[in-house]
Formats: C-alpha cells, structure tokens, sequence
C-alpha cells in the first residue's frame, strides 16, 4: 500500500479515536447529570468526563485532546445544559486543560496530580466567569471550598483514570 494511503487511513484512524472519546466524554456528562446524587454545596459535581480527557491527553497529541474535552463542552451545553451553563462549563475546562498541559510537560506531576490541579483550575474558571456575570467578586468567597472540592474530586478522577489507562491496551492509541 503507498505510504499516502497509510497516511490517510491513520488520519481517519486518529479522527476515529478522537470522536469515539468525545462521545464516551459526553456519555460521562450524561451520567453526571442524571445520577441522583446532590451536593451539599451547589455546583459540585466529580467530573467523570475528565476521565477522558484525562486519557487523552497522556495517550494522544495535545491538540486532540483538547478537541475531545472542547466538543464534549459543546455537545453537553446543547444537549443537557444550555447557553450560561456552557459558559461556564467551556471557561472552566479551558482553564483546567491549560493549566494540566502545563503541569503534564513538566514531567514533575502524575495523572493524580495533575487532575487535581485541573480540578481546582475547573473550579476557578466557573469562578471567574460568575465573578463577571454579577459584577462583583464576592463569589470568591466560595473559593476555599470549590478548592477542596476540586482537589478532592480531581484526586478521584486521577486515580480512576490512572487505572484505567493502565488496562486499555497501547495499540488502541497510535502514534502520531
């Protein structure tokens, strides 16, 4: 077969895994939103979707990964939450996948701790875009305990998809 051919099966390959994670990504934020369980503290929530991201980002290029988290935000905005909850939403994962690239390039962070962080980044981007939509910053008080539970919740994810990347065999993730 020409080297064209393997080049153009390995990109619709690639494309392939990107949008199969993406909708796994999504299935997670479904589960999220149907699960009966409430928070003490309203906006709480675990992140199983980040499992994916989480995945990806260790296993595929950057770029990918980062198109998997964006279109899950995107679908799960129409399909379950609507425009201000997708706002929140994109703010907070696109500052929880900046601040994880950067942590994860250090080569100093585990999957554990970098979802952590990315837990916490989450918690702040939501923050920072109530903080403009009120006009105040008197949300910020909320901050020390979006912070725990970012932790807490991102110790969870991390650990989960540390697991789980351990059992899903290499070759379902090409090299680019």
């Amino acid at each position: 077969m020409p080297s064209h051919a393997n080049r153009s099966s390995s990109v619709a390959g690639r494309i392939s895994l990107c949008a199969m994670l993406a909708v796994v990504s999504l299935l997670f934020s479904y589960v999220e939103v149907i699960l009966p369980f409430q928070s003490p503290v309203p906006g709480i929530k675990l992140g199983l979707a980040n499992l994916v991201v989480l995945i990806a980002l260790f296993r595929l290029d950057e770029k990918e990964a980062f198109v998997i988290s964006l279109l899950r935000v995107l679908l799960a905005g129409i399909l379950f939450a609507g425009a201000y909850s997708m706002l929140y939403s994109l703010a907070g994962s696109v500052l929880s996948f900046a601040g994880m690239l950067l942590l994860k390039k250090t080569g100093r962070f585990s999957m554990i701790g970098v979802s952590m962080a990315g837990g916490v980044l989450h918690n702040l981007g939501q923050l920072l875009v109530a903080a403009v939509m009120i006009s105040g910053t008197a949300i910020f008080y909320y901050l020390p305990v979006l912070t725990l539970s970012g932790m807490i919740c991102g110790i969870i994810v991390g650990i989960g998809a540390h697991i789980l990347i351990r059992r899903i065999p290499e070759k379902l993730f090409p090299v680019s």
